[in-house]
């Protein structure tokens, strides 16, 4: 969710791609939180109650970062409608008591098939950051996918936790830089390499807020990727630095190219065209990640999981599939894996649970959800994770 990377030659100042430079102390590390009230103190109960609470803690700006879509944010409402729209239809007495929620994904057996997408900017949501969430991930025996732009460098998260990790790439225009970067987080050992391939971020929210990215932050990001940049370059400087340091045009020679640098497995995230996971199956690619972003790109492409059972069918277990954007629920989950995800991602949910609660708050909305799927199992019947199937499903389609 999010990248710090940029793109867009129109914005000025240090910014999240998203919107222009603003006083110290708008926004980030120089802000204290706002103390959540006593009316939001009871115990968080599902999703939503996580995002009140760190609306409650976070500046404004902030929150907005986390929680706003791209432009008229259709994508985004469209993602948890989508699930809305989508009925099960449970058989009844199924004799089922107990259900196994274990699974395995690119050969690492995990405790469920929900797994913690990469998010940027986590150090902006807690003191801990993505370092917190890393351990709540471990700590749930499901995998952490770090964001390049998480905030920490791969060795920082590494030692964070000796839970399953995945390192999520953005692809710098220094094929050095990011061939060194591949390398750092293979040796840390990471179990994957994911692609995040949607890029170019607009959203209304965060220009309006002026939302931008503190320069010790920027800095420290641009030096975890391994840029060389120093303490004495401008503000100016730097901005136009990192505004010039990504591959904003990338090809799918990219996957060709990782191929000779690394013997991990690689996912594509960000795919929702058929021919496109056809495309990644033909060369030998290792998951795919059905994904519009959370709706925080090109706004009004279709919903993840409308796009995910033809995809799956395509992919034909070829690759392993996962999805994200739009989970709220274990139901969400259910109905994802009845649709032929292997598992999902979600991104959102818990960066409003650590901007609550830290590691705590990353636990406890991981807990929540396996709890939801669980019940969600048990009611349909299925007592572990392959045994849910398509005929569980009423699936009412977007129009």
């Amino acid at each position: 969710m999010g990248t710090f990377v940029g793109s867009d030659p129109a914005r000025a100042g240090m910014t999240d791609d998203t919107g222009e430079p603003q006083s110290e102390g708008d926004c980030g590390e120089n802000q204290t939180p706002k103390p959540v009230g006593a009316s939001q103190s009871a115990e968080p109960v599902n999703v939503q109650d996580f995002q009140r609470l760190a609306k409650a803690a976070l500046p404004a700006p902030t929150y907005d970062y986390i929680t706003t879509g791209s432009t008229d944010e259709v994508t985004l409402r469209d993602n948890t409608a989508a699930f809305q729209r989508i009925k099960i239809l449970p058989p009844l007495l199924t004799g089922v008591a107990k259900a196994d929620l274990s699974t395995t994904i690119l050969g690492e057996r995990i405790s469920m098939p929900i797994l913690l997408a990469p998010v940027a900017g986590q150090s902006l949501f807690h003191r801990d950051g993505g370092l917190a969430s890393a351990r709540g991930a471990a700590r749930a025996g499901t995998i952490f996918g770090m964001s390049s732009s998480v905030g920490n460098s791969v060795e920082e998260i590494a030692a964070a936790s000796d839970g399953p990790k995945w390192f999520q790439l953005y692809v710098p225009k220094d094929r050095g830089v990011a061939r060194r970067l591949v390398e750092r987080a293979d040796r840390a050992g990471f179990k994957a390499i994911v692609v995040t391939v949607d890029l170019g971020e607009r959203k209304d929210a965060d220009r309006r807020n002026r939302f931008a990215l503190p320069r010790p932050t920027l800095l420290k990001h641009l030096r975890d990727v391994g840029f060389d940049v120093h303490a004495g370059m401008s503000d100016a400087e730097l901005t136009a630095f990192n505004e010039q340091a990504w591959d904003p045009a990338l090809s799918w020679e990219i996957f060709d190219w990782l191929r000779t640098i690394t013997k991990l497995p690689v996912l594509i995230k960000g795919v929702l065209r058929p021919d496109d996971a056809r495309k990644a199956v033909s060369l030998g690619l290792d998951g795919i990640v059905v994904s519009n972003h959370g709706g925080r790109r090109l706004d009004g492409v279709p919903a993840s999981i409308d796009q995910l059972e033809q995809i799956a069918q395509e992919v034909q277990g070829k690759a392993a599939v996962l999805l994200d954007s739009g989970v709220r629920r274990g139901t969400d989950v259910l109905k994802a894996l009845a649709l032929g995800a292997d598992a999902v991602l979600i991104g959102r949910p818990y960066a409003w649970a650590l901007a609550a609660d830290g590691e705590a708050g990353v636990r406890k909305i991981l807990e929540l959800l396996r709890e939801e799927l669980e019940l969600a199992m048990l009611s349909t019947g299925c007592p572990d994770v392959k045994s849910v199937h398509r005929s569980l499903l009423q699936k009412i389609g977007p129009n």
